[in-house]
């Protein structure tokens, strides 16, 4: 089984030589690195420093699907890992994803992500739902973080509390999926929820599996340059239009409606400790003005910075 990594790249170098020195000592046919326009001298760190490392250089930004679509049709291996800058393996994990995707029937799978100090992040998924989305925006999943009724969708920390896999499930996180490159990134999406529409698209072919033994390291969100208020309402906007293209006009309009609920409950609670606390506390007046950036910003998302158009 020939595994192409495939890296998307902007504006990480220092994550991203962490990445590529771990691995170099896995068991992989190549190693293909998109860098999306970035100015912080990634693309000359890896000429340098990573010579067998196949560079493609965006002239823009092109988002992250995009990105791994041009990663997939360089390929030359049997299956492609996609893999965050900000993501590196533990020692031997690329292979047990490889020795999962032995199986036939298996299109995809992704390994456990964990912080750096160990935690496991939510990385499998069960389908998104509306109810997902209402119990993400009323804070039910926070409140009931072990209730299959109400936290729905994210199911990582239980599948690994039942022991090793892998577990059949419908959506593992695109910071790690390998997968059969049978299917290309929806570039509609420019960032968040693409992996949510490309897995659901992927179950046609095959199973999507989760293989907790796979350990992975992942630095959450330092792959990502947008502020905090971007990432939310982007994220938002990710499902609404992942509804629109597989469910139609009227859920689309139900998770924006939900999405919108929760950004005005939100800017609420936290407008009201601001005023509670005569606006003394910086971290309220920053949560206030941030979740009104998501409540008024347009439904179609924040604009993309100028070198992502």
């Amino acid at each position: 089984m020939r595994v192409s990594v495939i890296i998307v790249s902007y504006n990480t170098s220092d994550l991203l030589r962490q990445g590529l020195q771990a691995l170099a000592s896995e068991d992989v046919h190549e190693v293909i690195v998109v860098d999306n326009a970035s100015k912080d001298g990634s693309p000359e760190m890896i000429e340098s420093d990573f010579p067998n490392v196949k560079l493609i250089r965006n002239n823009k930004n092109r988002g992250f699907g995009a990105a791994n679509n041009q990663g997939m049709d360089a390929m030359t291996g049997d299956v492609a890992l996609l893999l965050n800058s900000d993501a590196r393996p533990k020692p031997g994990a690329i292979a047990k994803l490889a020795q999962v995707m032995e199986d036939e029937s298996v299109i995809a799978c992704g390994g456990k992500l964990l912080f750096p100090d160990g935690r496991i992040q939510e990385s499998a998924c069960n389908p998104l739902t509306l109810w997902a989305v209402f119990c993400e925006q009323t804070w039910l999943e926070k409140i009931f973080p072990n209730s299959k009724l109400f936290s729905p969708y994210w199911i990582s920390s239980r599948l690994a509390a039942q022991g090793n896999g892998p577990h059949e499930v419908a959506q593992v996180m695109g910071a790690c999926l390998m997968l059969r490159p049978v299917e290309r990134f929806n570039e509609q999406f420019f960032l968040y929820c693409e992996d949510t529409e490309l897995c659901h698209r992927l179950a046609k072919h095959g199973k999507i599996m989760y293989a907790p033994e796979a350990e992975f390291v992942h630095e959450l969100g330092a792959s990502s340059t947008a502020t905090r208020w971007e990432s939310i309402a982007r994220y938002n906007r990710g499902k609404e239009l992942y509804f629109q293209l597989h469910h139609g006009e009227w859920p689309r309009r139900w998770c924006l409606f939900w999405n919108r609920m929760g950004a005005k409950k939100r800017m609420e609670i936290w407008g009201l400790a601001t005023i509670l606390t005569l606006g003394l506390v910086k971290r309220f007046r920053s949560k206030a003005a941030m979740f009104a950036k998501v409540l008024f910003c347009p439904k179609a998302g924040p604009p993309l910075p100028p070198d992502a158009r």
